[in-house]
């Protein structure tokens, strides 16, 4: 039977704390006492995030976590014992993460790591979280292989869970699932898919190739386009003689450029679809208002109240850092509570008391009610994907009083505005 844990009074919270808090590494448990991995008296958490300090995905991973720190500490801490949170920069390279990793692990000896952003990162360590038999809960990187691995030899990857985003499987039917509710209504007959050639668009494409044109949608074009392609002129040429009524993208690294692009020359084909750039709360005013009228899938907006925790995360963020977060400041944040919140109702922080806890939790974060696929399951130890579980926001970029803000679309539970058309076309 699942457990509930919400955490918004003194007594859950103290359950929440447990499922996000720290589990203790098996192999160090002899030593440093039954409690778990970590010195007495102090949970120390893990977290690994890309150039934390200019970066914004790694600000929010780091912001999260020091957020999550502050409100555990302020509320009893774990089980009584404080939460002490330490950040390394993976700086998005696999090697530099999992040496990153094992200093966590190895010189710091925290209970639990979250955090990564960079799927060829989280790839990369994931025999070393085996090896250290410490869990760690992703917060931002997609791959699917990641759970694939826990599928295949469960024994072994038992350790790893995503809390979010969903992976890029499930990223893909979600864009589906948009494309089914909402094309009809934003005139959106025919669309090219675009995506840029990097590891986690795969599984993204591959549902797009697979299931897109059952919802009557018409995809004259499918692009995997060069992973450092700079000049959208000759591919956005294609799109236009095509006569798509949209680019349905797939990007990040290359977003940008995209974007800008679609706007400067104002082609006449509209722009959403998996946009990471579009997802920061800043983007607007960074690319001059560029991005107006474009639209992304994202994990959580400031102003979306996808639960009852979601607006107060954002802007008890914001109060902290003077920004609000990137979706994986929201995701990082539930990760570190959602295992506090286990390690508490296990009363241990061994990590074979606490994954059985997480396993059977349904916990409310700020993206949504975080549970976690079975091991028979296709993907064990992924968030679930869904409408009563997690469940992507859609947001278009749009202007305000003269300033850009982040207009929740879809679904309509969430949605704060509706979608509109470029001007030019």
């Amino acid at each position: 039977m699942s457990k509930t844990i919400d955490g918004t009074n003194s007594s859950t919270r103290r359950t929440v704390l447990k499922a996000t808090g720290v589990v203790g590494v098996a192999g160090l448990a002899g030593c440093l006492g039954s409690s778990g991995g970590g010195p007495s008296g102090t949970v120390k958490i893990g977290v690994l995030a890309p150039e934390p300090t200019k970066n914004p995905i790694g600000a929010s991973i780091a912001g999260g976590a020091k957020l999550a720190e502050t409100q555990l500490n302020e509320n009893g801490g774990v089980n009584g014992e404080d939460v002490k949170v330490v950040i390394k920069d993976t700086k998005e390279d696999p090697s530099t993460g999992k040496s990153k990793y094992q200093e966590l692990t190895v010189g710091e000896s925290v209970d639990f790591t979250t955090g990564v952003f960079t799927s060829e990162v989280l790839l990369n360590i994931m025999d070393s979280i085996a090896e250290q038999e410490t869990v760690h809960m992703g917060s931002g990187a997609a791959t699917p292989e990641a759970t694939t691995m826990v599928k295949d030899d469960y024994e072994t990857y038992k350790y790893f869970f995503r809390t979010g985003p969903v992976n890029s499987h499930y990223l893909g039917v979600n864009m589906v699932d948009f494309a089914k509710s909402k094309f009809d209504s934003m005139g959106w007959e025919s669309v090219t898919v675009l995506a840029e050639d990097y590891a986690w668009t795969k599984p993204v494409t591959k549902v797009l190739t697979e299931q897109l044109s059952g919802t009557g949608v018409d995809v004259p074009v499918s692009k995997r386009y060069a992973s450092g392609t700079k000049d959208f002129s000759p591919i956005y040429d294609d799109i236009e003689s095509s006569g798509a009524d949209a680019a349905f993208v797939v990007m990040a690294h290359t977003g940008t450029a995209a974007v800008v692009q679609w706007a400067k020359q104002q082609r006449p084909f509209e722009f959403g679809g998996i946009h990471v750039p579009m997802q920061f709360p800043s983007y607007y005013g960074s690319v001059n208002g560029a991005c107006q009228y474009a639209l992304t899938q994202n994990s959580a907006t400031p102003k979306s109240k996808i639960t009852k925790k979601t607006v107060p995360f954002s802007e008890s963020y914001k109060e902290a850092n003077g920004k609000y977060p990137v979706y994986t400041g929201y995701i990082t944040f539930d990760a570190i509570k959602q295992y506090a919140a286990a390690v508490e109702s296990a009363g241990s922080r061994t990590a074979s008391d606490v994954i059985p806890e997480i396993e059977s939790s349904t916990f409310t974060g700020t993206t949504g009610t975080l549970k976690y696929y079975g091991k028979d399951e296709t993907y064990p130890h992924d968030v679930v994907y869904g409408k009563d579980t997690v469940w992507p926001v859609w947001l278009q970029w749009q202007e305000k009083s003269g300033n850009g803000v982040q207009q929740a679309i879809w679904p309509s539970d969430t949605a704060t505005g509706s979608y509109k058309k470029p001007p030019w076309m």
